[in-house]
């Protein structure tokens, strides 16, 4: 037998016992949401007018808010989406300006946005920032910024 053929061996054998387990797809398949979960906003409101400076003030139903790394049944951490599009659902969402991590467990953010109109979503994420199956989001609103 090959070396080679002895590792393929054994890394079936490995996914085999994993399966057994339980553990192999579990990031695949995601955390689950309840039935009737729901993220939103409380504020602001789409097509609202708003300061360069204002709090989004975010509502969830049927799940529980968990700091990032706290893995709880039916629980997640926002993440609040500022203009741009929720990507891959099966990976962990990226943080930077237009991913802003809420992973303390905060219900609220002050966010500093330009003059202009821009677009908000928010994303419920597991314990490590994927999203749950099915994924747990508001609809997109727009503001104005004056």
């Amino acid at each position: 037998m090959s070396d080679g053929h002895r590792i393929a061996t054994c890394v079936t054998g490995l996914a085999l016992a994993l399966a057994a387990l339980g553990w192999a797809g579990m990031s695949a398949a995601g955390t689950p949401a309840p039935p009737g979960a729901l993220v939103y906003f409380h504020y602001p409101l789409d097509g609202i007018h708003v300061p360069q400076r204002f709090t989004v003030r975010i509502g969830l139903k049927e799940m529980g808010v968990a700091p990032a790394g706290v893995t709880k049944e039916n629980t997640g951490h926002h993440h609040l989406l500022v203009d741009v599009e929720p990507g891959d659902l099966s990976r962990p969402i990226p943080s930077d300006y237009n991913h802003i991590h809420l992973g303390n467990g905060q219900t609220e953010v002050l966010l500093t946005l330009p003059p202009g109109p821009h677009t908000l979503q928010l994303v419920l994420g597991d314990h490590d920032h994927i999203p749950h199956t099915p994924p747990v989001m508001s609809k997109k609103i727009t503001v104005y910024v004056r």
